[in-house]
This record gives structure tokens, C-alpha cells and sequence, in this order.
């Protein structure tokens, strides 16, 4: 297993039900892979640094993972067609 880290916006549309729903369905993509999560950081709404899709704020998580590169693969897929996404950044650490 490798060590995994992944930032992503999701739309301020949300409400904090959403969220947590959000949080917990790509939680739950790490963990049905064989994977475990280490840390996950909720920074909350933030202005973003330029408009993306007609929208100013987003609300940032962060998320640190141990995980084979199956679960990251399925994540990253999951990240691209989620509308709830603006943006997302996964990255594998250095060993």
C-alpha cells in the first residue's frame, strides 16, 4: 500500500448534510479498495483563488490515505464525474 494525499473543493451549494455525505461516500471508495484512512481535515469554506464554474467559494477537504493504487484510481474517477467537485488534486507522497 501506498500513502496517498487528496484536496479537493466541493460547491458551497452544499448543505453541511452534503457535505458529510461527500466526505463519508469518498471515505467509504479508500476503505471497500482495502485501503485505510489516516487523517481527514475539513478547512471549511474558503474563497478560491479564481471564479470555477460561476463560483467564487468552495469548501476544502483534505484527506491523507494508505490505499493500493486500485482505490486511487476508482477515487480519482469518482472525483472527475462528481458535479458536487470543483476541483480536485490527488497526489502520491514520497516513501
Amino acid at each position: 500500500m501506498r500513502d496517498y494525499e487528496v484536496m479537493y473543493i466541493l460547491s458551497t451549494e452544499l448543505d453541511e448534510e452534503g457535505i458529510d455525505t461527500a466526505v463519508a461516500r469518498f471515505e467509504d471508495v479508500v476503505k471497500n479498495d482495502g485501503g485505510e484512512i489516516v487523517k481527514t481535515e475539513r478547512w471549511g469554506k474558503r474563497k478560491l483563488a479564481y471564479e470555477v464554474n460561476d463560483k467564487t467559494e468552495g469548501f476544502y477537504v483534505l484527506m491523507y490515505f494508505k490505499a493500493p493504487s486500485s482505490a486511487a484510481q476508482e477515487l480519482e474517477r469518482l472525483l472527475k464525474l462528481s458535479d458536487d467537485i470543483l476541483r480536485h488534486l490527488l497526489i502520491k507522497k514520497e516513501e
